[in-house]
């Protein structure tokens, strides 16, 4: 039997986080081709963190600048290691190598991290999108990490151009897996509360993500006061778990502005609700609550970066505009118009049907990692760029580590 061992940043938390959404597809993949999955992480497991009792999935509790670790992977000789994100790869990638040279080593970025600090920067310092400085400390880093593994999953179709197109990364390093959904029915659609039986905006994401946090802010100060004039009736509803004291304070009810925390259930919330709106300023990869919301039939209102990788060449379940006016107007009309709220949700049906459907993904995924496995030495030496920077890392890593571990053993004696 196969092995995958997961090198997660956090223990995947699915009903707060689209990473955690993201973690259990991957392991879903993994368990229909009977792999043996052991899930690992540094962090300490929470209230919301998966408990797989639905999942085969052994649990593994692991530790930074820790011989504990080595005697672990050594041991399991593992068939494939996914890091979950470029900063895990760093911790542990070079010790993967050292104990497990011929384990498969496959990075999920998850999103571009260089790429959502880029576009943060330049929404903090008011400079043009066209400004947008891609070439950074963290490029350097996450971008060095996807050298060193055999494979990068890359979640948007944007996200692929740029590392292929700026960046001049082989294609064969890359591979395209994108939120994978399953089929919604026409009898499933045809289940959605209609346009009458839905009142209120929505939206929704882990409170402690800094773009969901500046779409709050955005709403709060110029969004909802001017929608509110218009709908005096409407709410709005704001969902998310982990909301730091800045955003509860917030809440008002004479304002309709509700700062409602973590939902159990996702789908109940979104299919009660008229109106996903969302309007992202800065970011990176797919953003789950779109795919939320599309999935239980909710039109959407966000900007070109919330929107980003999920259309492509399909018309958006809902409307895409960046400027405050435009976000006002557009949220309005979507809200009273019933033929153009139709229009958007048989859209959304469309996109993740046409675009996002597990089948159209899973088959292809498995079979790329068998043709990686069955011609491994022959692929891996194509990537020299990648054993140069595996060698480098190992040196300047290992005895750093090292020192660490001799230290720490010498704290606690």
């Amino acid at each position: 039997m196969k092995t995958l061992l997961i090198i997660g940043h956090t223990f995947p938390e699915p009903t707060a986080t689209a990473a955690g959404t993201r973690m259990m597809q991957l392991i879903s993949l993994f368990e229909k081709e009977n792999y043996k999955i052991v899930f690992s992480s540094t962090a300490s497991i929470t209230e919301k963190s998966e408990t797989f009792k639905c999942a085969p999935v052994e649990v593994k509790s692991i530790a930074l600048n820790n011989t504990s670790f080595d005697d672990f992977i050594k041991e399991l000789n593992p068939s494939v290691v996914l890091f979950d994100r470029f900063i895990t790869e760093e911790q542990f990638g070079w010790k993967v190598a050292e104990n497990c040279p011929d384990s498969l080593r496959i990075l999920d970025t998850e999103d571009l991290h260089f790429l959502r600090k880029a576009r943060q920067e330049v929404l903090k310092k008011k400079l043009s999108i066209s400004d947008v400085n891609l070439f950074s400390e963290t490029a350097k880093r996450e971008i060095a990490s996807i050298y060193r593994c055999d494979l990068s999953l890359i979640i948007s179709e944007f996200e692929m151009e740029l590392l292929q197109n700026t960046f001049h990364i082989d294609a064969s390093l890359l591979y395209y897996l994108p939120f994978l959904v399953n089929e919604i029915t026409v009898a499933e659609f045809k289940e959605f509360p209609t346009f009458e039986n839905r009142n209120h905006f929505i939206t929704i994401g882990n409170l402690l993500h800094a773009p969901n946090v500046d779409a709050i802010l955005f709403l709060k100060k110029e969004i909802w006061p001017e929608i509110k004039k218009k709908l005096p009736k409407a709410e709005l509803h704001i969902y998310g778990a982990y909301a730091p004291q800045q955003i509860s304070e917030l809440h008002s009810q004479k304002e309709g502005f509700l700062i409602r925390g973590w939902v159990v259930s996702v789908s109940e919330a979104m299919k009660n609700a008229r109106v996903c709106l969302a309007p992202l300023r800065f970011g990176a990869g797919l953003k789950g609550k779109f795919f939320d919301a599309m999935k239980n039939g909710t039109p959407v209102v966000t900007t070109s970066i919330g929107a980003e990788g999920i259309p492509g060449n399909y018309s958006f379940a809902g409307t895409i505009v960046d400027e405050a006016e435009g976000i006002v107007n557009a949220s309005i009309a979507l809200y009273v118009n019933k033929k153009n709220w139709l229009a958007a949700q048989q859209n959304g049906m469309e996109i993740l049907n046409q675009r996002f459907n597990y089948n159209l993904y899973s088959e292809k995924f498995i079979n790329q990692l068998t043709l990686i496995q069955d011609n491994f030495q022959e692929y891996r030496n194509q990537n020299f760029i990648g054993q140069i920077l595996q060698h480098q890392s190992v040196q300047a890593t290992k005895y750093m580590s090292k020192w660490i571990e001799e230290k720490n053993k010498a704290t606690n004696k």
